[in-house]
């Protein structure tokens, strides 16, 4: 009986520890990107790089945050639904995004759940 009751514990443990912890929802400041291009040439931002990156993010290509330290998080969620709608405004221009981070084919992925202009 004490045996079965160990085996029971011990199998209940093993599958919490592989339940995921919850994700903590992040802000993070940076800059929108149309992110093919900005993958090919790290140059491709800004306003010099806007008319190209919004045309690419208004046609539903991946959009991407590029953080002041170079780190790039494909965006998803309900801002990238609709071939980005929501994101179009805000290519090229700095912003603070709040959601949360994941990983993704080794890429990091967030999921934005509210973004504004940068202050």
């Amino acid at each position: 009986m004490h045996f079965m009751t160990r085996l029971s514990l011990a199998v209940g443990c093993a599958v919490v520890a592989t339940l995921p912890l919850a994700a903590a929802e992040v802000t993070l400041k940076g800059e929108v990107v149309d992110q093919a291009c900005y993958l090919k040439d790290k140059t491709n931002k800004g306003a010099d790089h806007q008319d190209c990156g919004t045309s690419c993010v208004k046609k539903g290509q991946p959009a991407a945050l590029v953080t002041a330290d170079g780190d790039v998080y494909t965006i998803a969620g309900t801002y990238a639904e609709n071939k980005n709608a929501k994101l179009v405004d805000f290519v090229s221009k700095q912003v603070e995004a709040k959601g949360e981070v994941s990983e993704k084919d080794g890429k990091k992925v967030l999921t934005v759940t509210a973004l504004t202009a940068a202050k």
